[in-house]
């Protein structure tokens, strides 16, 4: 059956409608991170603060990465609380050693699991409510601080109004092809929620480089409202505390906390679908900014291969160029800024690749998440 050249007409202004969303995404949301610079301060404080670890049968994580938080350059009053969560390896004995000369680690041992409260939450909620001081500094036992600055650049982001800090939370690099891919899917995720926060609409952090202010988390009960769902105690619970005027980010690549990527394919994918079914959750303002920006993203290249094939090649190229060039400059400076621009080259591909990411991790929509507690 013939194909009324209509709808090949159609189909290209469609493709033209999701350009001009993708540009508009890059121009009114990215560019803010991509452009960003630190707001000068006047005067610099530095506030007790207590960094939260939760662990569980991570003993080696705890003796590759803790000395990181353990030696920052921090001369005020600090403490490191470690929330050994009913672990079964040699963790306690660990944190033991380091106790001996570190007086000021606060260990938690629990040994009972906590009933119809899923994930971390309840090892993080103990740490929070344990905490001697005001902020609250959270970090994961398979993380290290980026430098020895960490703690201060993070803890300097306040002042009288922020209650929220938010961090970037690296991958170390690795050779091979799922390194860049998964330092890209991270890349692409902060560009969007240190974005949107710049922009006034902060819609999540991630517990690998977080801080919040522990009155924030006592005010909204902690995480009673999502206690049932397995993840989400660091973007959910940021999506609904987080406001324009109680948020700020801190972007230095010294604030980093840097992670040892997956090594697998079924790793991460697995790791992936965990964090996705959380963001059904989001308040519906998020997801429809969110949404709308996915679905265009993975509408590009089937609708660019159509207009090429079917209706004018050059125009259609013509079109993609726009947002191709904008993405390339929007790219470079953001990944600059994340300490990521190795990647810079690899990003048309990247791009490309991100269409198949979305065919793979569409069964985060409707899989149910696993309740582990990572």
């Amino acid at each position: 059956m013939m194909i009324p050249p209509i709808v090949w007409t159609i189909l290209f202004y469609t493709f033209c409608t999701v350009i001009a969303i993708q540009v508009f995404y890059y121009l009114y949301f990215f560019s803010r991170l991509a452009f960003y610079k630190e707001p000068l301060r006047d005067t610099s404080v530095e506030h007790p603060i207590s960094v939260v670890i939760c662990a569980r049968d991570e003993a080696d994580n705890l003796a590759r990465n803790l000395p990181g938080v353990l030696v920052q350059d921090y001369k005020t009053t600090h403490e490191i609380i470690i929330v050994n969560d009913n672990s079964t390896d040699e963790g306690r004995y660990v944190i033991d050693e380091f106790q001996k000369s570190f007086k000021n680690i606060n260990h938690i041992q629990l040994t009972q699991e906590a009933k119809m409260i899923s994930g971390k939450k309840f090892p993080l909620s103990i740490g929070i409510k344990s905490a001697k001081y005001e902020i609250v500094l959270l970090t994961d036992a398979d993380c290290t601080p980026a430098s020895e600055f960490w703690m201060q650049k993070m803890q300097d982001a306040y002042d009288e109004h922020t209650e929220i800090v938010l961090g970037y939370g690296a991958y170390h690099k690795r050779p091979g092809i799922l390194n860049k891919l998964i330092r890209f899917e991270t890349f692409h995720t902060a560009i969007q929620y240190l974005s949107y926060a710049i922009a006034g609409t902060p819609y999540m952090g991630v517990g690998r480089n977080l801080s919040y202010k522990k009155a924030v988390f006592l005010r909204n009960k902690g995480f009673s409202s999502i206690n049932q769902i397995p993840s989400g105690d660091d973007d959910l619970f940021i999506n609904q505390v987080a406001t324009k005027e109680n948020t700020t980010v801190v972007i230095d690549p010294d604030t980093h906390t840097v992670s040892e990527p997956k090594k697998r394919w079924s790793d991460w994918m697995t790791q992936k679908y965990r964090h996705y079914t959380t963001a059904g959750y989001y308040k519906p303002k998020h997801k429809f900014l969110l949404g709308l920006y996915s679905l265009s993203l993975f509408l590009i290249y089937p609708l660019l291969a159509v207009s090429i094939i079917f209706f004018n090649w050059w125009i259609a190229l013509a079109v993609y160029g726009v947002r191709l060039i904008v993405q390339a400059v929007v790219y470079f400076k953001g990944m600059k800024k994340l300490n990521e621009a190795d990647l810079w080259p690899w990003f048309l591909f990247l791009d490309i690749w991100m269409f198949f990411y979305f065919i793979f991790t569409l069964p985060a929509i409707w899989k149910a998440p696993r309740k582990n507690w990572a």
